[in-house]
């Protein structure tokens, strides 16, 4: 893969106001910036648009934009791809990845989905777009289990690829899902003791979580939910204070939205930065002005590809 890292000639160049350069650089191009929760505090307040996998997916489905600029991850810039063929889709660092889209191999999954010709398979947008052309039905964390209660009982149904989400959703529905072992390496390190130990200490605080923690970390949540549910729930919740189970980036949002609470980032079983998603980290404000300003990196798709994987992506959106 092409990576586009920019060189220290590149850096030295740079505008002193980022900013402003990224604001002109928006009216020039007529270009949208679509940040995921999980960027940098920076990107996020640069963006034109914040939000989960659902809302930047309806977001870029709907945008008047001739460039779309997407501070995220890749399988999400190729979303926006394949919604809009003909504009011009920005990635500021094309490593920037997903460990969970890359548990899931095509090779293997079409192998996978071959062993079982009979059932449906809805696939977390989580994932390359080869894996969602193999897909009937996109999902995302905000509405897997709303568009799960509306196939019909009687139908199997493949998920994939995040296992954990997978079986919170077999929790909520009742049905019994054959479940692609695939996981994200961010929200499998949080430790339950240590949650435990600081709803020991912050008794008065709330335990959310997304439901790609494992189990032994949702059993103790006070609420779980996709980034937007959380944060809508920090808001809106009499609680004065919060242990945050997903990627910390959403906090500079919860804190943002209610700056008189307390949120407090679930520490990861070693003492590390592990909770930050290293892949989204990789993007950042010098990066993004710097794909704006040379239009590159540019996402593309082979256009069979592209078109097998909208068709379940509107059905999703349809569904929900």
């Amino acid at each position: 893969m092409f990576t586009a890292v920019p060189s220290p000639t590149q850096f030295s160049e740079l505008p002193d106001d980022l900013f402003q350069a990224i604001a002109t650089l928006k009216q020039d191009l007529n270009a949208i910036v679509l940040a995921h929760y999980y960027q940098d505090p920076d990107i996020q307040d640069i963006a034109d648009y914040i939000g989960d996998s659902l809302g930047l997916s309806r977001k870029a489905a709907h945008t008047d934009a001739e460039v779309i600029v997407f501070a995220g991850v890749h399988f999400m810039a190729e979303t926006a791809k394949i919604l809009n063929p003909n504009k011009l889709v920005l990635l500021p660092d094309l490593d920037a990845g997903c460990s969970l889209a890359d548990s899931c191999p095509p090779d293997a999954f079409a192998a996978f989905k071959a062993q079982h010709p009979d059932h449906l398979v809805i696939s977390y947008i989580n994932c390359t777009a080869e894996i969602k052309a193999m897909s009937d039905i996109i999902c995302t964390s905000s509405n897997a289990v709303h568009i799960v209660e509306q196939i019909r009982a009687d139908q199997p149904i493949i998920f994939a690829p995040d296992r954990n989400l997978g079986r919170y959703v077999m929790e909520q529905t009742g049905r019994d899902l054959l479940l692609w072992d695939g996981s994200c390496i961010v929200h499998e390190t949080f430790s339950e003791k240590k949650i435990v130990q600081l709803k020991v200490q912050h008794p008065e605080a709330q335990i959310i979580a997304h439901p790609e923690c494992e189990p032994p970390v949702l059993r103790h949540a006070d609420h779980i939910g996709s980034t937007t549910a959380l944060l809508n729930y920090a808001q809106t919740s009499e609680s004065p204070a919060f242990i945050v189970a997903t990627e910390p980036g959403i906090i500079h949002q919860m804190q943002k939205e209610a700056p008189h609470k307390q949120f407090i980032p679930a520490p990861p079983m070693n003492n590390c930065a592990c909770n930050e998603c290293p892949h989204m980290r990789l993007n950042t404000l010098e990066k993004l002005y710097l794909a704006m300003k040379n239009r590159t990196p540019e996402i593309t798709l082979p256009e069979e590809i592209r078109v097998a994987a909208l068709r379940p992506i509107q059905r999703m959106l349809e569904m929900t």
